[in-house]
């Protein structure tokens, strides 16, 4: 199969970071060149405030990324988008049908399964993403794999990914209309990297994957290899940051003596020593009861999924840079008891930009690695030359037939919004349980 190319953007509270890979059509990904780019104050907890100061970002992170020798003289007609913030979470949701007696369970009737979930009555100011099957009940059997059972009813249990529509509505705003960009998929960015970094063992078993970003921490929780909980928190590795501004200190420097000097738990012996003319014994006082502050919250999550420490044998999976803070994942195993490990690409990902850090990558190759093997779409394609074909008539253009470019934006911004609605109704065969799972739930 010919290698198709492949472009993801997420846009975080910190960070618009681009990646572009090639796919052979064989689930494996090649990440060939990878840009970012700082984002304060135009992302606040994970929407988009400032679509002018984004939209440049992004065009900058295209730009960089167009650059590359592995990519030129390639341009990024179309991207898949990450959908991250505050509000998304999950909301469990239970649908059923009847059937006359002896039916088989076909694709047809799970669709309606999810579109009863999709259609169900939640708070208005909330938007429906994806809605994903956590497992399914056919008389007395719970099995994460229906298709071809024999039954006269089958039920579900689903969570709904729901976020408030400005955080899609921004997004459309600055990709599509801003930069006049195809989004080729939104993806919720917690469902591509618990699909990618988690192992499928881990899931089986029970584990947590935590996401600690700038302004918002993320945490899913999978069981019997399904999605059980998500919940985005509005604290993250800033909050410990402008903590620390408040010893007088510019944000820049405080960001600094966090990754440099700070700890999570305290040290055997308290320091002597001073960091930008504050002692250390201050800082480490900030910063360590923010972050217990952090991982408490992170830890109510368990409860909240209706589950305890002990049902997650998987452990803690984490993620994001502001888990790189000295001792965190340390932090994380003492108030858990859970085993912790720093989430990493699986071998069938490589990233071949020298210049990248794995860790700050997650996200974004998760994005890209799940529009790369469940969708055809072509990303970059090759320049076109300028001037007449040979046969002296001018190159045929769809919207040529539009006369005024008010009318050509408007008929580019319909298709747009097609295709997204269309990817949304795509998603959830992207993140539901494999049918090389267990048939039955513990």
């Amino acid at each position: 199969m010919e290698e198709r190319y492949i472009a993801a953007i997420e846009i975080s509270s910190s960070k618009v970071i681009g990646a572009i890979g090639k796919t052979d059509g064989h689930g494996r990904l090649d990440v060939v060149a990878v840009h970012r780019e700082s984002g304060i104050e135009a992302v606040r907890h994970g929407v988009i405030q400032n679509l002018e100061e984004t939209s440049m970002r992004i065009s900058t992170t295209l730009h960089r990324l167009q650059e590359h020798s592995s990519v030129r003289p390639r341009k990024v007609s179309g991207v898949f988008v990450g959908l991250s913030g505050r509000s998304m979470r999950s909301i469990k949701v239970r649908t059923s049908v009847s059937l006359p007696e002896d039916s088989e369970i076909t694709e047809d009737v799970l669709d309606r399964l999810r579109r009863q979930a999709l259609n169900s009555d939640i708070d208005s100011s909330l938007e429906i993403i994806d809605a994903v099957p956590r497992s399914y009940k056919i008389g007395k059997l719970e099995t994460l794999s229906p298709k071809g059972v024999i039954g006269n009813e089958i039920s579900a249990i689903f969570d709904l990914i729901v976020c408030r529509p400005e955080l899609t509505r921004n997004l459309t705003r600055t990709v599509n209309e801003k930069l006049n960009l195809r989004i080729e998929g939104m993806i919720v960015t917690a469902l591509a990297t618990g699909a990618l970094i988690p192992t499928r063992e881990e899931k089986r078993l029970g584990c947590m994957l935590v996401d600690m970003g700038a302004e918002t921490t993320t945490v899913s929780i999978y069981k019997n290899g399904s999605l059980r909980y998500l919940a985005t928190l509005p604290l993250g590795g800033r909050n410990i940051t402008r903590d620390l501004t408040t010893l007088n200190m510019l944000e820049e420097r405080a960001e600094d003596i966090k990754i440099t000097s700070a700890v999570a738990l305290p040290r055997p012996t308290p320091p002597t020593a001073m960091k930008g003319g504050v002692p250390l014994t201050e800082i480490d006082n900030y910063v360590q009861a923010r972050a217990g502050e952090i991982v408490a919250n992170i830890m109510e999550q368990i409860e909240y999924a209706g589950l305890k420490s002990g049902d997650l044998p998987g452990g803690i999976i984490v993620i994001g840079g502001a888990s790189r803070l000295n001792k965190m994942e340390q932090l994380l195993h003492d108030e858990s008891s859970l085993k912790v490990r720093r989430g990493k690409l699986p071998e069938y990902v490589e990233v071949t930009d020298a210049k990248a850090h794995q860790t700050e990558l997650m996200e974004v190759v998760s994005i890209l690695y799940a529009g790369a093997t469940h969708s055809n779409a072509v990303c970059l394609e090759m320049p076109v030359e300028q001037g007449l074909p040979s046969n002296g008539e001018a190159p045929e253009d769809s919207e040529d037939e539009y006369e005024d470019e008010p009318s050509r934006r408007k008929v580019r911004k319909q298709r747009n919004t097609e295709k997204v609605a269309w990817w949304k109704d795509k998603l959830t065969n992207w993140f539901k349980p494999g049918e090389d799972d267990s048939d039955t739930l513990d």
